[in-house]
């Protein structure tokens, strides 16, 4: 064993030698000439479906703001959430680095550790990797242009080039973002606030959630804390700050109004999710993103709900102003080829066509259908399965009483539930088949039941519809309580088209990055009912079509879809495929300034008496509108 002057003449020599290296390695660093390429910034491109530009974003935003404009209250909050003794160290934290090498070789990555000069060199000169060579690259040239820049130049450098989220870039810009307002207005309390995003807008800013905003007030007071603990807020003014100071809800990322603002949003979102981009790279720009949407298509789901939209204003100024038109076209194959989000993203953020607000009403009888006819009935409670096929025979009466295998179905308040029709009518006996075809809702809320809610659910969910859209599993399930989108409900029903194979919808098919391809999970196609179930609901479905459009398509033409109501008159939606694309139209009213709430539509959805006859359409009271953009949007239907 070496003695202990052969470990310690071991322990000088490696002090030594590391010492040596360090006083190398700050030798041969140079402060790079070039800021990274993030300070020329690039636009995200989005193309259609045909290779075609749509669309160009500017995400990130960055402005200079020379640092005696950026209030001292609001820099040192920076520093006391940061690095309180920037002004006295050299440039670099010597346990920080330690630490993080430590980490790094350990366990792979870094953490922590890196002084405000450390973490304004890695802004601009430098990538965001992980690693060691890049950890000490970061340390030598932090050191020198501790040097050589003073103090006050480095901090507004850092204050200007940092993310905050938002596609932002600098105090400034951040400012605007959060709060509407420039950087020199703000006050301590909105810095400290500010200061929080530095360490991951994705866990602070508010608007992206409750547990954000949590954090986010947790970090704000302990900053205003820290700077009292360091001497840069008086305790009289720190008390004055009792209430988190709330940012906007959202910054306007886009500014066009224009119908592409909301496909430009919808493929955004995918893209990130898809392809593991986080909202900070994704905000450097430079990706070329190939969208799903069809530019034809769009066109003429756009035109049609326009021309809604007037006629409405025409008819009923007052109500047209609540009215929205959520659509949305989706092949079998799961692209999104089209939506209309909303009259002007400018205006109004809320997209139509993604909302999950309103009940599907009787558009949602086909799962029920599909529902039965793959997994049977129970008349009798653990008894097997008895088969079920279009022609079983069914009450389609007015009224008929909600049973299950122990007797009828009482509610929470005592009463005996009873299914109704749309205006009261009774059809007597009728095929299940017949019946989806006439919209009859009695035989599907008793269905529902003999098959298992649970059994309806899983069929819904399982053709495309989402969990969190389906509500409580009593009766009113099978008649559509549950509030899809428009585009889940196009989705479903393009199952049935695709003879019971079911693909997530999505928006983006690829995503390269300066020509260089991004990897990019698509979506699988996977059984959600059998084959021969499916043909079956689209037979039905083509008769419903026939049985109320019979003269505007071809006898060969592949089209099938229904009309839904609601009971309460809170919605109406056409839904249908002609051959492999599908497109679910959706007519509320809702007062956005307000509430969610949906308001009754009182006719608002009905077309005029020349509109309707001229379209040729004799749908269910109240079903006009939705047909005609449906129509508008399909065509030609053959």
């Amino acid at each position: 064993m070496p003695s202990w002057r052969q470990w310690l003449g071991a322990f000088g020599l490696a002090i030594g030698l590391s010492g040596s290296l360090l006083v190398i390695a700050y030798a041969a660093t140079d402060i790079p000439k070039n800021l990274n390429t993030y300070a020329t910034q690039q636009d995200n491109v989005y193309y259609w479906s045909d290779g075609t530009p749509m669309a160009r974003t500017g995400w990130v935003r960055r402005q200079e703001m020379p640092l005696k404009d950026i209030p001292e209250d609001v820099r040192w909050a920076v520093l006391a959430a940061e690095n309180a003794s920037f002004y006295s160290d050299p440039g670099v934290s010597v346990k920080g680095i330690t630490r993080a090498l430590a980490r790094t070789v350990g366990q792979g990555d870094t953490q922590g550790g890196s002084t405000i000069t450390q973490q304004y060199v890695k802004n601009v000169y430098l990538n965001q990797n992980r690693t060691v060579s890049r950890k000490l690259t970061e340390a030598m040239i932090a050191l020198k242009l501790d040097n050589r820049m003073s103090k006050d130049k480095i901090l507004e450098g850092y204050l200007n080039t940092s993310w905050f989220g938002r596609g932002t870039y600098g105090l400034q810009r951040a400012a605007q973002a959060y709060y509407g307002k420039d950087v020199s207005r703000l006050n301590a309390s909105e810095g400290a606030f500010l200061a929080s995003l530095l360490k991951g807008a994705g866990l602070y800013d508010p608007a992206l959630g409750k547990e954000n905003r949590k954090r986010a007030v947790e970090r704000w007071s302990w900053t205003l804390d820290r700077m009292v603990e360091i001497g840069k807020l008086s305790p009289s003014e720190r008390a004055t700050y009792t209430k988190f100071p709330e940012p906007l809800k959202q910054s306007k990322a886009y500014d066009t109004g224009k119908q592409s603002d909301y496909l430009v949003e919808l493929a955004a979102q995918y893209a990130k999710k898809a392809a593991h981009i986080s909202d900070k790279e994704f905000d450097l720009g430079g990706y070329q993103i190939y969208t799903t949407f069809d530019r034809k298509r769009e066109a003429a789901l756009t035109d049609a709900v326009t021309k809604a939209r007037k006629e409405a204003k025409e008819k009923d100024p007052g109500r047209a102003k609540t009215a929205h038109y959520g659509a949305a076209s989706v092949a079998a194959d799961g692209k999104i080829l089209a939506i209309h989000g909303g009259p002007d993203h400018r205006t109004q953020g809320y997209n139509e066509s993604n909302a999950t607000t309103v009940p599907a009403g009787s558009a949602f009888l086909p799962f029920v259908y599909a529902a039965g006819l793959e997994h049977g009935i129970h008349k009798t409670r653990d008894s097997a399965a008895t088969p079920v096929t279009p022609e079983s025979v069914y009450d389609g009466n007015d009224g008929v009483p909600v049973t299950t295998p122990e007797g009828p179905y009482w509610d929470r308040s005592g009463k005996k539930v009873a299914a109704r029709n749309d205006g009261e009518k009774s059809y007597g006996p009728i095929t299940l088949r017949r019946a989806l075809a006439l919209s009859v809702n009695t035989p599907f809320m008793q269905l529902g039941m003999d098959t298992g809610l649970d059994k309806v659910r899983s069929t819904a969910e399982a053709a495309g519809l989402l969990s969190s859209s389906m509500g409580r599993q009593v009766p009113a399930l099978s008649l559509g309580s549950a509030t899809p989108s428009a585009i889940r409900m196009a989705s479903g029903y393009a199952t049935f088209a695709a003879d019971g194979t079911h693909v997530e919808p999505y928006s983006v098919r690829r995503i390269t990055r300066n020509g260089s391809r991004v990897a990019l999970d698509t979506p699988r196609p996977r059984r959600a009912v059998d084959a021969d179930v499916a043909r079956e609901v689209t037979e039905a479905l083509t008769e419903s079509f026939r049985a109320k459009h019979a003269d505007e398509a071809p006898a060969s033409a592949r089209v099938a879809g229904k009309a839904g109501t609601t009971a309460d008159d809170k919605a109406v939606w056409y839904v249908g495929t002609n051959r492999s694309v599908s497109t679910a139209v959706a007519v509320y009213r809702m007062d956005l300034s307000k509430s969610l709430e949906p308001l009754p539509l009182e006719g608002i959805a009905s077309a005029s008496d020349s509109a309707s006859s001229a379209s040729g359409t004799s749908g269910p009271s109240g079903a006009d509108v939705p047909y005609a953009i449906w129509a508008g949007a399909m065509s030609p239907l053959g």
